[in-house]
Formats: structure tokens, sequence, C-alpha cells
């Protein structure tokens, strides 16, 4: 027998929950739809900067969020080899004041814990992987792997890169692999007392084909985490990631400053990941679909903006569909690819670059963002 709801979120990641938990705090009757068996703490670490923090404000999440969180002072980006200073980003009480929130580090799956008990309980749904989507005059059906069905009003696609939404609207298509790999690891604040080193909380170290992206997840600093992106001519390997090893990583950045090699030294498990994106797409919605977040605009982390960027799409479309109603959907899809295109592109754009903050500059144009200041654009 087929459930019907009002709208149907497939995919319970960052985007997904927010707009999940913002929807509903507006009334809006929600079901949100995840192929994962159970929720697990995934992912590692993240960046929330103050344009985020103030939706987790609306969420009522901002102190929460803060207390679990590391609160660096400055972004450094540092020569990779000599260790001088290439920019001093500041952040701390200079964010509270300029940007208007905190801008902190934190745990992916502690952010994600917390984001995922702020949906109403039951709405969630775990192990629905959607296989097939049929769009219908009175509604659009979603038919999942286990069999069941569910009928919605609109299906806000949350799902990724690798979206089922995507390529119902666009059509089966690869990403693009950017020819760079990222290895990841946690570090156990244990490992670094080994070192006589200072670790600074949030440092990028760089040279000009490679770089190193590193900060504490945890506000008691007990763990500490980098992640790389590093030139690889063809990802041959199979699944989302392999693992890798010191050996690689020292290989990958022999040269490099000393405290590098000992981070390196300090890590217990390493993994490598490749970095796919796709170009910004023709639509965002066709009729009772709409997608957010890396659906339809994945980037390259090295902004340290993807998942906000994915948050903001879902606070903008909470926004849109508030102004309009569920009713008129059509209308609050295309104010919602109005008031964020131009935005995420840009971001896209320049994570993908890969120049952000590696000299002195002002990055107010995106911490100091404020969603719901903006007027909504309507042409």
């Amino acid at each position: 027998m087929e459930k019907t709801v009002k709208i149907a979120i497939v995919g319970a990641g960052l985007g997904g929950a927010a707009a999940a938990t913002l929807l509903q705090q507006a009334g809006f009757d929600v079901q949100v739809f995840e192929q994962a068996p159970e929720f697990s703490r995934l992912g590692a670490g993240i960046h929330v900067g103050p344009n985020v923090m103030k939706i987790f404000r609306r969420m009522g999440l901002e102190n929460q969020l803060d207390q679990m969180g590391s609160h660096p002072d400055f972004w450094f980006s540092r020569d990779g080899e000599t260790g001088d200073y290439l920019s001093r980003i500041p952040l701390g009480e200079f964010a509270k004041k300029e940007y208007g929130a905190s801008y902190i580090t934190v745990h992916r799956g502690d952010m994600h814990a917390l984001q995922i008990d702020s949906i109403k309980p039951g709405t969630v749904h775990f192990g629905k992987r959607l296989q097939n989507l049929v769009e219908r005059e009175e509604g659009v059906l979603l038919e999942f792997a286990d069999g069941t069905n569910v009928t919605a009003d609109i299906v806000i696609g949350a799902d990724g890169i690798h979206s089922k939404i995507r390529e119902t609207l666009l059509g089966v298509e690869d990403p693009i692999y950017s020819g760079w790999v990222a290895h990841r690891a946690l570090i156990r604040g244990e490992n670094l007392a080994r070192f006589a080193d200072e670790f600074e909380d949030c440092v990028k170290w760089w040279t000009d084909d490679r770089h190193m992206m590193v900060y504490y997840t945890t506000g008691k600093r007990d763990e500490y985490y980098f992640v790389t992106g590093v030139p690889h001519p063809a990802w041959d390997f199979q699944g989302a990631y392999v693992d890798s090893s010191q050996e690689e990583m020292l290989a990958a950045f022999d040269g490099y400053h000393s405290t590098v090699q000992n981070l390196i030294k300090s890590t217990e498990s390493i993994t490598k990941w490749p970095l796919r994106n796709r170009n910004p797409l023709p639509l965002w919605s066709r009729g009772r679909l709409v997608m957010l977040g890396d659906a339809c605009h994945p980037m390259k982390p090295h902004m340290a903006q993807g998942a906000c960027m994915a948050i903001e799409d879902a606070a903008m479309l909470t926004r849109c569909l508030q102004e309009t109603g569920l009713s008129d959907f059509r209308t609050a899809f295309q104010l919602y690819e109005l008031n964020r295109k131009e935005r995420a592109t840009r971001v896209q754009s320049v994570s993908n670059a890969n120049t952000f903050l590696r000299t002195q500059e002002d990055p107010a144009w995106v911490y100091g963002y404020d969603l719901y200041g903006q007027d909504l654009k309507s042409s």
C-alpha cells in the first residue's frame, strides 16, 4: 500500500537534515528517506562558518554546536616547505563581532547527530534506497529498493553527488574526476603530545600543486584532523575510498615542513578519496522535483563551504516555500534558484580553483552573509 506524504526529502545528510528541521519548524509535513541502514558517526572534520551558524541559531541548535566545536582564532595559511605565513585570517572573537556568529571546526558526525535529533521523531526513515521515481499528475511516486512506495506532493533531492533526483531530471552522467585525491585522517590528541611541536587550531599548508588542511574537531582539542589535496592522474580503485599509509603520505609531502611530517607520523589510519565535481547544472528543479547541496552544485572541499552551501540551500528553500505555500511550489522553486544560484556558483568556482585565503583577503562575502537578512529577489 502506498503511503502519501506532503514533502519527501531524499537523503538525511547535513543538507537534508537541515531542510527537514527548518521545514518542520515552519509547519510543513515532512518525511525523510535515507538509504543508510542507521545513523552512524560518519565523516571527519567540518568547518561551520558564521554564515551557517546563523541558520543553526534559527533551528535553536547554535549554542549546543558552539559548545561542542573548536573555536580557532585564525585561519592560518603557511608555506608548506618553509613554514612562512602566507595569511592570517582573523576568526574567534573577530568573527562574532564582524560576521555575527562563531566560526567553529567540529566532527561532522557530532554535528550530524545534533541535526538528526532535531527532526521530529518518527519522520526519518533509514534503509530507504531510492530505486525509481515516477512523476504523476497528483504527485511523485518514490519506489524504494525494500519494496515500499511513497507518493509525495514534492520531492527534495538532498542525495549527494550521485543524486537519483539529478539523474531523473538530467539523465545518467558520472561526476567528473578532478585529478586530485584527498587523504583524510583523525589523530588522537595523545599522539600529538609525543612531539615537541606547535599544532595550530586551524592551518592550511600550501605548495604549488598540493596542500594539507589541519584543525581540531572538538572543543576539548582531543581530536585533530587533516585533509589533503594531492594530484593523482586517475582514480583506478573501486569504491568511495581506499586505505592509504604513512609511507604514501610521507612521499606525497616529501620536503614539507617538519610539523607536517610529525602530523603524518602521528596517524593510526589514513584513507584516500577521489575529489569529484560537476559543471554548473542547467536547472535545479522541474515539476515537483527540486535539488539542494551536492545534488546540484558539488564542489571540491577547498573552501570548507560545501556542507555550508547545502545548509544555506535548505534555509532558502524553506523561506521560499513559506513565501508561496506548498500549493504554489513551482513559484517557490523558481524563487529558490533565483536567490541561490549566483552565490552557490561563485563558491563552487572559488572552491574548485583552490585559492581561498591562501593570501591575505577579506572573506566577509562568505562569512558575513546573513541569509535571513536578504530580501527575496523575484526577478
